[in-house]
Parts: structure tokens; sequence; C-alpha cells
């Protein structure tokens, strides 16, 4: 059995009903609560563990950094200690957001960190304290994600797309989106390779293929559901926001390849995807 950390989140929703897996929501084990995410671990001897869950609110977190700080570093802390204690792998989902989102360049798995928000700090120290426990681990770094559950932004265009004939989105912010099913399905291959051979401990990124900015990505999905909405480009300054966003959140995946045979899904299959899955 693989215990699985959330149970109604985007990637969380698709490991709950895989077979395999133990999914626990907020009310077995809440995040804010360090020692009962550990205690779930006890109690439950996994194989493997995923920590699919996270304070994700980015821009509210400017105002609450310290309880995203506890949900987003110190609960995966001590999974990762009890993972360790177990001798059991422990998957670790992260996010582009530890970088500073400077350059063109796709950001590697060993390059310095900078995030300019809390929510990235946040993200950052569970990262940190992951690796300083020594156990068998993968921090997945994703970006992007969307799916037919939740709040994402591949939704907000969709119900946008109804009401608006025109809508303005960000030009300069580059990145890959990510379907939630398929990081899903990667991190539950990623957990039965480091059964195998723990060896392969480390950090990892994977994003959806090829990267586009926010505005190429809402065009998309307007014409895949066939909506008449007008993209006007505009720029990060033309849309501010209480936290920062990264500019270039390009992740360089070949990593990710090389040790587990995960290659970049693209995203317009996932995009079809969910929306053949909100059709019915």
């Amino acid at each position: 059995m693989i215990l699985v950390f959330g149970k109604t989140g985007q990637v969380a929703t698709t490991l709950a009903s895989n077979g395999r897996v133990q999914a626990l929501d907020r009310q077995a084990a809440d995040l804010s609560d360090p020692h009962a995410c550990a205690a779930a671990i006890a109690s439950a001897a996994p194989k493997a563990i995923i920590n699919a869950a996270a304070y994700t609110a980015v821009d509210k977190a400017e105002a609450e950094e310290r309880l995203a700080t506890i949900v987003n570093g110190d609960a995966p802390a001590a999974m990762a200690k009890a993972a360790a204690n177990l001798g059991v792998p422990f998957v670790h989902i992260s996010t582009d957001y530890v970088f500073d989102g400077s350059g063109r360049a796709p950001w590697g798995p060993d390059d310095a960190t900078g995030p300019v928000g809390a929510y990235g700090r946040s993200k950052l120290a569970g990262e940190e304290a992951v690796r300083a426990v020594g156990g068998t681990h993968a921090i997945l770094r994703t970006s992007w994600v969307f799916s037919g559950t939740g709040g994402n932004f591949a939704k907000t265009m969709l119900r946008l797309g109804l009401e608006r004939e025109e809508i303005g989105v960000v030009d300069d912010q580059i990145g890959g989106p990510t379907y939630a099913p398929d990081i899903a399905a990667a991190c539950l291959t990623i957990a039965d390779a480091l059964i195998k051979d723990p060896d392969k401990s480390g950090t990892y990124h994977f994003t959806g293929f090829d990267d586009v900015a926010w505005a190429d990505f809402a065009a998309q999905i307007f014409k895949e559901a066939g909506l008449k909405c007008q993209v006007n480009r505009i720029g990060t300054e033309d849309y501010p926001t209480p936290a920062a966003r990264p500019l270039n959140s390009r992740l360089d995946c070949s990593s990710t390849e090389a040790a587990f045979g995960i290659a970049r899904p693209t995203w317009l299959s996932g995009l079809r995807s969910m929306l053949a899955e909100m059709r019915g």
C-alpha cells in the first residue's frame, strides 16, 4: 500500500482512485499538525509515501507565511523523518516557485534556488527539510498544474471564456502546463522505482511539453473548447498580484526521464483529456 497525503486536491484526486493507494484527507491528517502526519505514517506502515497535499494559495501566503511554512515545510519534514524511520521512500511534490524566475534557460534540479515570495520560501523549506532527513526520497518539482478538479487556470479560462468576448492574459511568464493525472502517474512510477533502488533519491523536475506563455495556453484552451473569447496579450506589470510570479518557469526534466523513463507529456493531450472528462 502507498500512503498519500491529500485526497481532494488536483493530483491527490487521481492518486486516491488508485487501488494501491490509501489517501488521507485533512481530517485524517491535518498538515498544520506535523506530529499527526508522522503518526499517520507510523500507524499505516506503508511501502511508500507520496505527499500530494500543500498550502497552495500563492497570494494568501504573503499574509500567512507562518501557516504556509508549517504546512509546506514542517509537515513534509515530519513525514520524511517518519518515512526514514520505516525505511520506505518518500515522494514530495514541489514547485517552480523555489526559483527566482530570471533568465530564459530551463532551470535544472541542481540550480541555485531563490524564491521571490512566501509560497516559494515555504516550499523551499520543505525541500531542504526532506533532504536533511537523509532518507530515501524524491522531490518532484512541477508547474502550472491543471485538471478538471479544484481551482486552476484552465478552469478559470473556461468560465471566463463563456462570460466574456475578450480577456487580457499575461504573455511574459513562460512555463510548462502540467496535467494533474500525469503528475500522479509520475509519482507512482517514482515511488515504485525508489522501493527497488533507493540510490535514485534526489530532486527531479516534471512538467508538460512544450513551454508556453499563459496567453498561449489560454488561446489553446478556448480553441479546444470551441469558445470565441479573444486573448489580449498583456505584461505582468499590467496584472499586479500580492505575490510576485516567476517570469521563467521553464524546468529541465531530462534527469527525470533518464532515471525513471518518464518523458514530458504534452499538455495539449492533457487538456483534451480534461475537456473530455468535463463533458462527461
